[in-house]
C-alpha cells in the first residue's frame, strides 16, 4: 500500500502515470502496438485541431476594391434615381439594394483579418467614418428633408451605420461580459437611428462571422441578415449581393488601394447631386 502510494505521489510531481508505464513496459516486446497506439493519437490529435482551427474566407486585395467601385457605381445611379427622379427607376432601384451588403462585405472582411485588432484598424475606421459621415450629414439632411422624407435628420446616413458596425466588432474583439453587455446595448440602441436599422447592422455582422470562419453555419447567418433588409427594402434584391462578392472573392483582380477616395467620395457626390437638384430639377 506504501509503494502504491508512492508511485501516485512520484505521478504527481513527474506528470507520468505508474500504470501508463506498466501498460507501456507490456507493449514493449511488442512494437507494432506501441506504433498502432502512436498512430492513433496523432490522428486523434489532427482531427481536434481542425475541429478547432477556423477557415477564414480569402479574397485578394484588388477583388476587394473592385467590389467597392462596383458598389460604388451602384451607389451614384440609385442615389439619382432617388434625389433627382424619385425612385421612378425601379431596375435602378432594384440595383441599388445589392449596394449596402456589397460595401458591408468589404467593412466586415477587413475587420475579420486576424491582426486588425492588434494593428489598430478599428480605430482607424472610427475616425474615417465619423469625419465622412459629418461632412455628408448636411447634404444628407437637406436632400432627406426637401426631396424625400419630412424626418430630415433621421435616419442618420450610411457611414454611420457602418461605424455602429465597426464599434460592435471591436467590442466583440475584446471579449468579456462587460464588452458583450455594451455591444448588445449599442445595438438595440444605435440601431435604430442609422440607415438601413437594425436589419443592415445584422447583415455586416454576418458577412464578418463568415469572413472569419467560412463554414455553412456562418453563411446561414450572413444570408439570413441579408435576408432581413426585406423589411427595409420592401424586396430581396439583397441577396443578390452574396454570390457576387462570393464569386469576386475568386477571381484575382489587381487594382490599387485607394482608402480615403471612397470615404471623401460620399460626402461629395451628395454636394453634387445637391447642386444638381437645385439648379436643374
Amino acid at each position: 500500500m506504501t509503494k502504491a502510494r508512492a508511485s501516485v505521489a512520484q505521478a504527481n510531481v513527474t506528470g507520468v502515470s505508474p500504470w501508463s508505464e506498466s501498460a507501456a513496459s507490456s507493449d514493449a516486446g511488442v512494437p507494432g502496438a506501441t506504433l498502432y497506439r502512436r498512430g492513433a493519437v496523432r490522428r486523434l490529435i489532427a482531427v481536434e485541431t481542425q475541429r478547432r482551427v477556423p477557415r477564414p474566407w480569402v479574397t485578394a486585395d484588388g477583388s476587394l476594391e473592385a467590389i467597392k467601385w462596383v458598389a460604388l457605381i451602384l451607389m451614384v445611379l440609385d442615389h439619382v434615381n432617388k434625389y433627382l427622379y424619385a425612385e421612378k427607376l425601379p431596375v435602378i432601384f432594384q440595383c441599388g439594394r445589392i449596394v449596402m451588403p456589397m460595401f458591408g462585405f468589404v467593412l466586415a472582411y477587413n475587420l475579420a483579418r486576424p491582426d486588425a485588432l492588434a494593428r489598430g484598424v478599428h480605430g482607424r475606421m472610427m475616425y474615417r467614418l465619423t469625419l465622412a459621415g459629418l461632412a455628408a450629414f448636411p447634404m444628407f439632411f437637406i436632400l432627406n428633408g426637401m426631396y424625400v422624407t419630412a424626418n430630415a435628420w433621421w435616419p442618420l446616413n450610411i457611414l454611420f451605420m457602418l461605424l455602429l458596425v465597426v464599434s460592435l466588432t471591436y467590442l466583440l474583439d475584446r471579449g468579456g461580459a462587460k464588452c458583450y453587455a455594451l455591444a448588445a446595448t449599442l445595438f438595440l440602441f444605435g440601431g435604430a437611428f442609422v440607415e438601413y436599422l437594425w436589419m443592415g447592422v445584422l447583415s455586416c455582422l454576418g458577412a464578418w462571422l463568415f469572413c472569419r470562419d467560412a463554414s455553412t453555419g456562418r453563411l446561414l447567418l450572413w444570408f439570413l441578415g441579408t435576408l432581413s433588409l426585406t423589411v427595409v427594402n420592401g424586396n430581396a434584391w439583397a441577396l443578390a449581393a452574396i454570390p457576387m462578392v462570393l464569386l469576386a472573392g475568386r477571381i484575382s483582380v489587381r487594382l490599387p488601394r485607394l482608402t480615403w477616395v471612397f470615404y471623401a467620395f460620399y460626402p461629395a457626390h451628395l454636394l453634387l447631386l445637391l447642386g444638381v437638384r437645385w439648379e436643374w430639377f
